[in-house]
C-alpha cells in the first residue's frame, strides 16, 4: 500500500467514535450493582503522553470483566490505575473519576489500604523467598495481629480457595519456589486472597503456565467470582469468552466496546472490535 493511503486510512480509522452504548448495559444489567464506576479517566506517563483517553465503563459486582486488545492499548494500564500501582512510578498521573465504594480510588489518602481491598496477581507468579505457608501469611502478618490459630485457618481457606490446598498441605514449609509454574501462580493468588479483598485484578494469569494449570485458574476465577469481584486482562480471546461475564475491547488508549460478554464475541458493533475478536487485528 502506498505511503500516504496507508496514513490516509489510519486517520480513517482512528477517527471513528468508540462504540460505547453505557445506557443500554446499565439497563440490561438490571439489579447488579457497579463495585467499580469509572468516569472520564485520563492517564498520562512522565514524558506527558497520554495512555488512556476518556475512558469510562462500570465493573458490576460479583462477575468478571475482560479487558482484552492489541499491545500497547492500554489495557494493563487501566488495570493497574484500580489499585493505584501508578504510584509506584514517579510523574505519572491520572484524572477524572474512578469510584470504588463512594470514594474516587484516584484521590483516596491510604493507598495500601486500597490494595488489601483491591488485590492483584501479575502476569508471571511472584512467589516470595519463604516457604508455602510463609508465602500465604505474609501480607495477613504485616497488617493483622492474629493468633496462630486465626492465622492457619486464613492461610489454609485462601489455599482452598485458589485450589492449591490438596497439592500442597503436607509441604506447607516447603519454599515457595518447589512448586510448578502453575502452582506458584495459585499459590500467588492464594496469597492475595488471604487479605479477603471485594476485587481482584488479574493481569494476564495464565500467560506465563501451561495448558492445563491455565484451565485450573479459568476454573478458580469462576468460584471466586461469588465472593469477589474480578477484572481480567488477557491476550487469549477463548479465555476471556469462556469466563467472562462482561468484557472491554480496547484500541490506542480508547475503550472502543463495552457490553455482556456473550455480545462482544458473538455480535460485536464497532467495526474495531469486529476484526479483534475475528482475529485480524492481533
Amino acid at each position: 500500500m502506498d505511503a500516504t493511503v496507508e496514513q490516509s486510512s489510519h486517520r480513517k480509522q482512528n477517527s471513528i467514535a468508540p462504540h460505547l452504548d453505557l445506557q443500554s448495559v446499565a439497563e440490561e444489567a438490571g439489579h447488579l450493582r457497579e463495585k467499580i464506576s469509572v468516569r472520564n479517566l485520563n492517564f498520562y506517563y512522565e514524558n506527558g503522553n497520554q495512555a488512556l483517553k476518556n475512558v469510562s465503563m462500570p465493573v458490576y459486582e460479583n462477575r468478571v470483566t475482560a479487558l482484552m486488545g492489541p499491545s500497547g492499548c492500554g489495557k494493563s494500564t487501566l488495570l493497574r490505575i484500580f489499585n493505584r500501582m501508578y504510584d509506584l512510578y514517579p510523574g505519572q498521573h491520572a484524572d477524572g473519576d474512578v469510584l470504588f465504594e463512594g470514594q474516587n480510588i484516584l484521590r483516596v489518602p491510604d493507598v495500601m489500604l486500597l490494595r488489601t481491598r483491591i488485590g492483584m496477581v501479575f502476569q508471571r507468579p511472584t512467589p516470595l523467598q519463604k516457604s508455602i505457608y510463609d508465602n500465604v501469611a505474609f501480607g495477613i502478618e504485616l497488617n493483622y495481629r492474629l493468633s496462630r490459630s486465626k492465622l492457619d485457618i486464613r492461610v489454609e481457606s485462601a489455599l482452598r480457595r485458589a485450589a492449591l490446598w490438596d497439592e500442597v498441605k503436607d509441604m506447607l514449609s516447603s519454599s515457595g519456589f518447589d512448586l510448578s509454574g502453575g502452582q506458584q501462580q495459585r499459590l500467588c493468588i492464594a496469597r492475595t486472597l488471604a487479605m479477603q479483598p471485594d476485587v481482584l485484578l488479574l493481569d494476564e494469569p495464565c500467560s506465563a503456565i501451561d495448558p492445563v494449570s491455565s484451565a485450573g485458574i479459568e476454573h478458580t476465577i469462576k468460584e471466586l467470582k461469588k465472593d469477589h469481584t474480578i477484572i481480567i486482562v488477557t491476550h487469549n480471546l477463548q479465555q476471556a469468552a469462556r469466563v467472562a461475564d462482561y468484557a472491554g475491547f480496547m484500541f490506542l488508549g480508547e475503550l472502543v466496546e463495552f457490553d455482556a460478554a456473550h455480545r462482544i464475541f458473538e455480535a460485536p458493533r464497532d467495526p474495531r472490535t469486529q476484526s479483534f475478536v475475528g482475529g485480524q487485528v492481533g
